[in-house]
């Protein structure tokens, strides 16, 4: 564990991009590759890979109670620490620097051991379980040195500030292993692990990487567009582009869960966009997916779906993660939009292009629960503005725009697929703080302070008390007082864990902010459990909003559309 700490710790003492390259890849190369497979996940910021199901479960508080225990120190040393590192890792190798506790016979952290401990931490669960892992946590604390202490706890809170992002990782890799980059990153794009593509980099297999039934793949993304006239702006910049296009695939876009589902006859399972399994949330859908063919992998939209329409996500959001939703079926019927096909019967179809997979979509065996999105052609913007008012009028948020010859790229955004919406402007945002509420609302932090993200940092722009329902609010002031970092007496410094999409009518600009922006009449539009924190939108993303909004309200562009309402400029997966 040593060695990876001191490379992390290199790592960020450089802002230099070729060196934390140089820095990681003659690290990977020293690694057995048991070692390389957990050291790369590692170096993403996680304690598993993607996709792998288990979560440690280990809360700001264990994590504090076992240090203080360890360290021979108190809630206000650690309260100290945070207010000069503002990190929790960094108050860790802090107080470490006076243990008072140490095992009897040492027991070096070695990248295995760390593992077996995670693993342990993961399948704790249950009655007596907090116990467990205090104990497990202490006996981590107990054998680490302050800067091992210091990366253990950023793996475990998944929150590693070193400037370390996993395309990175992915050239450190490429280096290492004298490998195409590309050829790395299609790899990881497809299996989702850097671990197991770093072993196939160091023996020249990564020509085997494939699409793997039950390992979830990153979703092929949609860049936004503020007018149909861009859809048929030619592609720059993009091997797969050209000229303008003569005709486009054009689909509902719905509102509810991204979701892929995996067959091989026997077992299914349905991933949602943060590749967790969420298979038990949706048993009505289980027969039609069963039913469609013998083995494939499908890219859809599950949504809440009652005679012909949908019904708000935040109705569809009541059901994820519920192990047994049979109470809310009746309530909350949903629907899965197919809308491609990745695999089917032993046959990977990402390079065909996307409207023969349509073709072979259409050709399975759809059925009551499991339909495909609805698909038609445009050949003009005016074409796309007429079928924009009838997916509106459908019920639904908008349009995605394809290329019919796009072939599906995991985990890659572009103008091969693109997304026009419309109503308010919304953001992904993160809550960094909570304040006690007012009035009815005195007894629960209610008011909340919310960022994006702009690089390694998150930067505040906005706050927000509306929008939440009293049960929200109840289950949040609850998390909050949970997870709070800092506490300022009314004002609860948290982690960074909650995501909220957040409306507003305009952003301006605003030295109040540490973003340089704020955001007009800001309410909470929904919680957005189904993303991480690392998906929320960034200041880039603000800054174009704020150019595109229209001049009516500071920007410098016209709106979405010239016809009703106001354009919606959201980004779904920016990081």
């Amino acid at each position: 564990m040593r060695p990876l700490a001191e490379v992390l710790e290199a790592v960020s003492g450089t802002t230099s991009k070729l060196q934390k390259i140089d820095l990681l890849a003659a690290y990977l190369q020293s690694l057995s590759d048991g070692e390389l497979q957990i050291a790369c996940t590692y170096l993403t910021g996680s304690p598993f890979p993607a996709g792998d199901g288990r979560a440690l479960n280990v809360g700001w508080s264990a994590i504090a109670d076992a240090l203080l225990d360890v360290a021979g120190a108190s809630w206000a040393d650690l309260d100290s620490s945070y207010l000069t590192h503002g990190d929790l890792g960094s108050v860790a190798a802090e107080l470490l620097t006076r243990k008072v506790r140490a095992p009897l016979f040492p027991t070096p952290l070695t990248l295995t051991t760390v593992n077996e401990i995670f693993s342990r931490l993961a399948a704790s669960a249950g009655k007596g379980s907090r116990q467990i892992k205090l104990e497990a946590m202490r006996s981590l604390f107990e054998n680490a040195d302050p800067l091992e202490a210091k990366y253990l706890v950023r793996i475990i809170t998944s929150d590693m500030r070193v400037g370390l992002k996993e395309g990175l990782l992915e050239e450190a890799v490429a280096k290492a292993f004298g490998r195409s980059l590309d050829d790395v990153r299609r790899a990881n794009m497809l299996i989702s692990d850097i671990g197991a593509v770093a072993v196939l980099a160091r023996h020249g297999r990564l020509g085997e990487a494939r699409l793997q039934l039950f390992r979830p793949f990153r979703f092929m993304l949609a860049d936004p567009i503020f007018t149909p006239a861009e859809a048929f702006e030619p592609v720059r910049g993009d091997s797969d582009g050209g000229g303008p296009p003569e005709a486009l695939l054009v689909e509902d876009k719905y509102d509810g869960v991204r979701a892929q589902a995996h067959y091989d006859g026997t077992r299914l399972a349905i991933f949602s966009r943060t590749l967790d399994e969420i298979t038990p949330s949706f048993p009505e859908l289980h027969g039609d997916l069963r039913a469609l063919a013998g083995r494939y992998i499908l890219d859809g939209e599950i949504v809440a779906w009652r005679d012909g329409r949908a019904i708000p996500f935040t109705q569809l959001q009541q059901r994820l993660r519920r192990k047994d939703p049979s109470e809310l079926i009746a309530e909350v019927p949903v629907m899965l939009f197919a809308f491609d096909l990745l695999h089917v019967d032993g046959e990977d179809v990402l390079d065909v292009p996307l409207a023969d997979r349509q073709r072979r979509l259409r050709a399975l065996r759809l059925g009551a629960s499991v339909q495909q999105a609805n698909s038609t052609v445009a050949t003009t913007p005016q074409d796309l503005e007429v079928r924009f008012r009838e997916a509106r009028d459908r019920g639904n948020e908008g349009l995605v725009i394809k290329r019919p010859e796009s072939r599906y790229q995991p985990g890659k955004r572009g103008r091969q697929w693109m997304k026009l919406k419309e109503e308010l402007a919304t953001l992904d945002v993160v809550v960094v703080a909570a304040e006690q509420g007012h009035g009815k609302r005195a007894g629960v932090l209610s008011d909340v302070t919310f960022a994006v993200r702009n690089g390694e940092t998150l930067a505040p722009i906005g706050k927000a008390y509306s929008g939440l329902t009293d049960a929200e609010i109840a289950s949040l002031t609850e998390w909050f007082r949970a997870h709070t970092v800092v506490d300022r007496g009314r004002v609860k410094l948290v982690e960074p864990k909650i995501v909220l999409e957040v409306a507003f009518d305009a952003i301006t600009r605003s030295p109040r902010h540490p973003s340089g922006y704020a955001l007009r009449f800001p309410r909470i539009k929904r919680i957005r459990d189904d993303k991480t924190p690392d998906e929320i939108n960034t200041l880039e993303d603000v800054a174009r909003i704020y150019e595109h909004q229209g001049s009516s309200r500071g920007g410098s562009s016209p709106k979405l559309i010239a016809s009703r309402g106001r354009g919606q400029i959201k980004h779904d997966q920016i990081q």
